[in-house]
């Protein structure tokens, strides 16, 4: 079981990709533009984040086993920046659908005994959910406005 203090901050990391969400979806011009820029920055950094603490758990290899792993560990930072570089609807929710993705590399640290207790009870809920936030995100951003014309 993880600690209580990486639970909490955990969920709470949800809450700026659900206020994104909201305010694209209730807030008066200009808000929902920089929702959802501030929503698919926010995705992307999440992403490399991942990355990140996978590269750290692969430390905790030998050095023949830890090399695959850094390799892998650098892929989300490197997507993130290539989907960021020019956001787009379409963009975000690939960007969505690869934070879903992230679960598998997830399961195969755990599997290898790199990643700590309680791990894939905290990975599996979260990259789902935001994963699922940023998707929204992008098809909201999609959808025409009540001032765009129907396609």
């Amino acid at each position: 079981m993880l600690p209580r203090p990486a639970r909490l901050l955990g969920w709470s990391g949800l809450l700026p990709a659900a206020g994104a969400l909201a305010a694209a979806l209730l807030g008066p011009a200009p808000l929902p533009e920089f929702a959802f820029r501030a929503g698919a920055l926010y995705a992307g950094l999440i992403l490399s984040f991942l990355g990140g603490a996978w590269w750290g758990l692969a430390t905790r290899a030998g050095p023949e086993r830890a090399w695959p792993l850094y390799l892998v560990a650098v892929v989300p930072s490197l997507a993130a920046l290539a989907l960021l570089l020019v956001m787009t609807p379409p963009r975000l929710i690939l960007l969505g659908l690869l934070i879903m993705a992230t679960l598998p590399v997830d399961r195969l640290l755990v599997g290898l005994g790199l990643a700590p207790a309680g791990w894939m009870q905290l990975r599996v809920p979260l990259s789902l959910a935001l994963g699922l936030l940023t998707v929204t995100l992008g098809a909201v951003a999609l959808a025409p406005g009540p001032a765009d014309p129907a396609p």
